[in-house]
């Protein structure tokens, strides 16, 4: 996620440079045939801003739908660190006369791997996704050392190695940490560690934090509808195929040589176009690890700070920095 106000022009150019390069290359061409040719390439443009009045209609939509992914993750996620809060205060305020605390910070340590663990999975990359080359994302070095790290060099530290050992073969491994966190708390309630009340308190947070779960998986695993994100695309392709003739048809009638005018024209608007469409796609999927998702990697590691001070343990790890203005 970038967080500085604002991006600068330069880095909003490099970040779609190709269409502003393709819209460029594609108008000198017209315009160059028309030059040769001398043949009637220019089109009215009234039926052609109809067309353009569709697709910013449907890019509209798109961006909003979009948009809606990427705040409910958000959401989702807040969430998440609202209810770690609840579930390691009210394990921590049971008295030590009934549970120790090493069975307390156990059971937030489980906890704790549990985010740090869904967080990973919620880093693999999907068919539809950009599937960016992370190695190649110098601006944020501490993402990438995370993300070749994998989960299990996050979880060790917080697990016995015969849970770690259980975890191997899983395939969704936050589940069934939340599962063995079940299973914990109702053998504690048989050792009449923990009343009845109590565990019945715990179980519903429990039960909030697979609700979060699911509801992020259900972001993650299934895709924005193709059929919205193809149709946005071809229909964008169309429009500013048509631009440059349309422009033509403008500019032409003016004096000699001003149909020229065409090319730079008709290259920010194919640029402004592709941008809005851009936009969109990379809202799609918040999870990727791209420049404006929702910052999940910082998000874990609040929740880690604030439960081990908690627990007021020594070696606490410190936040993500800012790295080139942008947060992960």
């Amino acid at each position: 996620m970038y967080v500085k106000r604002y991006y600068s022009f330069w880095m909003t150019v490099r970040w779609s440079k190709f269409s502003l390069i393709y819209g460029l290359l594609y108008s000198f061409v017209i315009i160059l045939l028309y030059e040769i040719t001398n043949i009637p390439f220019s089109l009215p443009w009234e039926p052609i801003s109809v067309i353009g009045i569709a697709v910013a209609f449907f890019l509209g939509f798109k961006n909003n739908s979009s948009y809606d992914r990427t705040w409910e993750a958000r959401k989702i996620w807040g969430a998440i660190v609202n209810d770690s809060r609840t579930f390691a205060t009210g394990i921590l305020s049971l008295p030590n006369s009934n549970l120790p605390f090493e069975s307390k910070r156990q059971l937030i340590h489980r906890h704790l791997a549990w985010v740090l663990a869904l967080k990973h999975a919620m880093r693999k990359e999907k068919t539809w996704e950009h599937n960016l080359p992370v190695n190649k994302l110098n601006f944020i070095p501490g993402f990438i050392k995370e993300y070749n790290d994998g989960v299990y060099m996050e979880i060790n530290k917080y697990l016995s190695e015969e849970e770690i050992l259980s975890l191997k073969n899983m395939s969704n491994i936050p589940s069934q940490l939340l599962k063995n966190q079940s299973k914990e708390i109702g053998l504690l309630n048989e050792q009449e560690y923990i009343s009845d009340h109590k565990q019945v308190r715990l179980h519903e947070l429990i039960g909030n934090l697979y609700t979060n779960q699911g509801m992020s998986e259900r972001i993650k695993n299934f895709p924005f509808p193709r059929q919205y994100a193809s149709t946005g695309l071809w229909i964008t392709y169309i429009f500013c195929g048509l631009i440059p003739f349309g422009l033509l048809d403008i500019f032409a009638e003016s004096r000699a040589l001003h149909y020229w005018l065409t090319i730079p024209f008709s290259a920010i608007i194919i640029w402004t176009f592709f941008v809005v469409d851009r936009i969109g796609d990379y809202s799609e999927n918040p999870f990727e690890g791209g420049y404006n998702d929702v910052p999940i990697s910082s998000i874990a590691r609040a929740v880690e700070i604030d439960l081990l001070e908690m627990l007021e343990e020594e070696n606490i790890p410190v936040p993500y920095e800012v790295e080139n203005g942008f947060l992960m």
